[in-house]
């Protein structure tokens, strides 16, 4: 018996309790926007382009839903398109799959994978880092915490 559990007895409290948990610390370098986002993609060695989703993103990469399965290490071209002023805009990079996962809906053929950036120009990267300022915004409306 500990001696916090004896110490306690001894002032006739027995009601301690353990609670039990996972903790999950955050090990990213940066942080993640959850958005919601389309995205064009080809693999470097195919020529077909295809369609998916992203559903978050930092300036390291995304995780993305993609109709296809693929191995890891596979080197995609990507596009994410979003509003910018009410036009259309997006943000171009090569990326490359550093992690799957099981399909998310068999029914739709989705698979999830963590996409990582090898290669993105300034000018996309700075698009990038503009729309997380957007997205922090409207979560944050009036600089609120």
């Amino acid at each position: 018996m500990s001696a916090i559990k004896r110490s306690i007895k001894k002032k006739g409290k027995s009601h301690l309790t353990r609670k039990k948990g996972v903790v999950a610390i955050e090990k990213r370098k940066r942080p993640r926007f959850n958005l919601e986002l389309p995205l064009d993609y080809f693999r470097i060695d195919g020529d077909e382009n295809y369609g998916g989703i992203v559903a978050n993103a930092s300036e390291m990469g995304v995780l993305a839903y993609l109709p296809e399965r693929m191995e890891i290490g596979t080197t995609l071209s990507t596009e994410i398109f979003y509003v910018n002023d009410l036009k259309l805009d997006s943000i171009k990079a090569i990326g490359k799959v550093v992690w799957a996962d099981t399909p998310a809906r068999k029914t739709w053929g989705e698979y999830r994978y963590g996409l990582q950036f090898q290669s993105i120009d300034k000018q996309n990267l700075d698009k990038l880092k503009n729309l997380f300022k957007q997205v922090q915004k409207l979560k944050n409306p009036k600089g609120k915490k």
